[in-house]
């Protein structure tokens, strides 16, 4: 209690200090403004991209293996690839089932954007896809009304589909679907299911990811037998598989497998990409760790500096005020008292900039969120980190001055002009 009433006056008598000297005050702020600052926007912006970098891994899966055929653009590609590779078809899914360990789920994926959907929307056209029915599984989707085709369904190629959330809504509003039909090209087919919205991407590391929630999803038997796509001849077979490894397999290392495979029977001809969501997710860790590196010595230099100038400030303030501290020793002030006093005008001006910082740090976050398009997220933790450094910075660069005040010679100090 006897402490907290001699730190008020100190804090009194330090805010008038700096009151006193305004501009001067301000100034010797900048470098721990900025310096917070800086940490603040950094750490938001490093838990945006964490967090937009989770939600893709959940997209897609974090035991998933996904592969792409890399389909030829015009018959000229076609026909130097065809030389080399058949593309990928379902012998590239039998070798896969039979030579790989540790997998739990696996589907071929046929995919193709429709010509003409009835009934008609002015929204995006969904995309086809025929999977079998353990591309549920696989996905983690979960069905809002109705249910997912099923084995039978895919062995009999039945008329039926399931509709993401967006076409559903884009194709038939937003009564119940189940038992309705949509005609894709000249296909009816029979809506047995809606699938709950899911978290989208654009793009992932280079590979495109349809909205799960645009799309008519179909057996593949019912695909592969009742459709056919106009540009069927640049296509592969199969344009994809999907593959969920039992937990405790190494997706990474299985994804390795599976590409000494393909490698061996394309015949190296590159016409195949393999993502891997866990591998994703650790590149990203790892330049999200280079990225904070780099953004902690950036902030680091303007909390150096800032430290500096309440260095200097504070220094200077004792040369100013050496009459003064000559009085309040010889009134009986002792040296811990007189540390005290500058450490506490040293550490009001971090808090000061410190908060000031805070609030230039959020505002320039939303800045480049706006701007730029980039998710950030604010948090009280890097709140409080950047807030905990520049008090600590305060007190460690007001320190020096603050012993120099002290052991100033009380006669000496009266004399000063």
């Amino acid at each position: 209690m006897s402490m907290l009433a001699d730190i008020i006056p100190e804090i009194k008598m330090g805010l008038s200090s700096l009151l006193v000297h305004k501009l001067r005050s301000l100034l010797t702020m900048l470098g721990m403004i900025f310096g917070v600052g800086a940490v603040v926007a950094m750490l938001s912006i490093t838990e945006g991209a964490q967090k937009e970098m989770m939600s893709y891994i959940d997209l897609l899966g974090v035991n998933n293996i996904i592969i792409e055929a890399k389909e030829a653009v015009d018959r000229n590609e076609l026909q130097a690839r065809r030389a080399i590779s058949p593309g990928m078809s379902f012998r590239d899914f039998r070798s896969i089932t039979e030579n790989v360990q540790g997998l739990e789920h696996l589907t071929p994926r046929k995919r193709f954007k429709p010509q003409k959907v009835l009934p008609k929307t002015g929204a995006e056209p969904p995309i086809l896809i025929g999977v079998l029915p353990n591309y549920m599984a696989i996905n983690s989707l979960r069905v809002m009304e109705g249910r997912f085709f099923n084995d039978e369904d895919n062995d009999r190629s039945n008329p039926v589909c399931v509709l993401g959330e967006a076409a559903k809504v884009n194709l038939l509003g937003f009564d119940p679907a189940v038992g309705k039909f949509v005609k894709i090209n000249d296909t009816w087919l029979q809506v047995v299911g809606v699938l709950a919205p899911q978290a989208t991407a654009d793009s992932v590391e280079g590979l495109e990811v349809a909205s799960g929630n645009n799309l008519v999803i179909a057996p593949l038997n019912t695909v592969m037998r009742r459709f056919e796509d106009s540009n069927s001849y640049l296509k592969d077979e199969i344009d994809g598989m999907y593959i969920r490894v039992k937990n405790g397999t190494d997706s990474i290392e299985t994804s390795n497998i599976i590409n000494a495979i393909l490698t061996a029977t394309h015949k190296d001809a590159g016409d195949f990409a393999i993502t891997v969501p866990a591998g994703l997710l650790e590149q990203r860790r790892r330049t999200g760790f280079i990225f904070n590196i780099v953004m902690i010595c950036i902030a680091g230099i303007s909390l150096l500096v800032g430290g500096i100038g309440i260095m200097n400030i504070m220094l200077a303030t004792v040369l100013e005020r050496t009459r003064e501290i000559g009085i309040r020793r010889a009134i009986g002030a002792k040296q811990k008292d007189i540390i005290r006093q500058f450490l506490t005008e040293a550490v009001l001006i971090s808090i000061m900039g410190g908060l000031l910082g805070i609030i230039f740090g959020v505002t320039l976050a939303h800045i480049i969120a706006s701007a730029a398009g980039w998710s950030t997220v604010v948090t009280t933790g890097s709140i409080a980190v950047a807030f905990g450094v520049s008090c600590g910075i305060g007190l460690v660069f007001g320190i020096y001055p603050a012993m120099q005040a002290a052991r100033l010679d009380p006669i000496e100090a009266i004399r000063y002009e």
